[in-house]
């Protein structure tokens, strides 16, 4: 048992200036009521309403910050310059997995399976890259969460017309080969792989809509991996952890093409934590219940 006296206060930083501040206060709150039903003296920090110095006041935080900012490796500076620690990756790995395209790099020079994509710009020949990926085709901002600004691309002559309507995003634009076997995630704790989640959307794809406000989406779990698949994918998923030197926690994104070959699709450092998140769900098949979940999150930045 760990003796939650250790933590002292705790900050649950979440919510924050992004696009995914609905999301990001979600989990705020669900890990909130955990740490709390444990007996943490944990306490909600919002960027947007609390000036971040007045994080000092606190002995460590549990970050379930979203994107720009928490997630991207702005607030893992600003701890550690107030040698605070925190929950999940560094600045470094939390720049690198939150910009998908820098990401793949690595990835690519680890010889890890990434899946085909090219970037876009204002001179490409959207045409070519139609005919290249064939269609549909996907087309996304490289430095979003929460699949905000993800477009399926159905028809030829589209990536022309949509790539503009992406540029206000941040990061650079990317294409991105449809792959029409299944989409999974495996979550990764303290350096464990946790069992793979195959997620089938009502809609076309995982989009927004299906990750947080619909409740028709299918999420299996175990999920229908071999076992030689679900080993596998264990292992790429903490290969492509390691590539950028992160720690804690994390969920890998997994694409299956119909052959069954995985390919990486991205990393998340800052996992959802909401009732219709993954990380809680993966963990609750290996019998790890949410509030013993947030508690064992936390328990690392003991030893971080």
């Amino acid at each position: 048992m760990i003796d939650v006296t250790k933590f002292g206060k705790v900050a649950v930083v979440c919510g924050g200036f992004s696009t995914e501040r609905e999301v990001s206060l979600n989990s705020g709150k669900a890990v909130l009521n955990a740490l709390l039903s444990k007996g943490v003296d944990a306490h909600q920090f919002d960027p947007k309403q609390t000036d971040i110095s007045k994080l000092r006041e606190f002995d460590r935080v549990f970050n379930v910050l979203h994107g720009t900012f928490g997630e991207d490796g702005g607030l893992q500076g600003v701890l550690d310059g107030f040698n605070i620690p925190y929950t999940g990756s560094g600045v470094l790995a939390s720049a690198i997995a939150m910009d998908k395209f820098r990401c793949r790099l690595i990835w690519q020079g680890f010889n890890l399976p990434n899946v085909p994509y090219v970037v876009l710009h204002d001179d490409s020949d959207f045409a070519a890259v139609e005919q290249q990926f064939g269609l549909p085709l996907f087309v996304k901002p490289a430095a979003e969460g929460s699949s905000v600004g993800v477009t399926m691309v159905e028809n030829a002559g589209d990536l022309a017309k949509i790539y503009p309507t992406l540029k206000q995003y941040h990061g650079a634009i990317l294409a991105e080969k449809a792959i029409t076997g299944g989409e999974y995630a495996c979550a990764l704790v303290g350096g464990e792989a946790l069992p793979s989640i195959r997620i089938i959307p009502t809609g076309k794809f995982y989009d927004y809509e299906a990750k947080y406000l619909r409740d028709d989406t299918t999420y299996q779990c175990p999920s229908d991996l071999t076992s030689e698949q679900e080993r596998e994918m264990g292992e790429l998923a903490k290969k492509a952890f390691d590539a950028l030197g992160g720690r804690g926690w994390a969920r890998v994104d997994f694409l299956k093409s119909d052959d069954g070959t995985l390919y990486l699709l991205e990393i998340n450092t800052v996992p959802g934590m909401t009732d219709h998140s993954l990380v809680p769900m993966a963990a609750q098949a290996r019998g790890v219940g949410f509030a013993d979940l947030c508690v064992q999150i936390l328990a690392q930045t003991l030893t971080a």
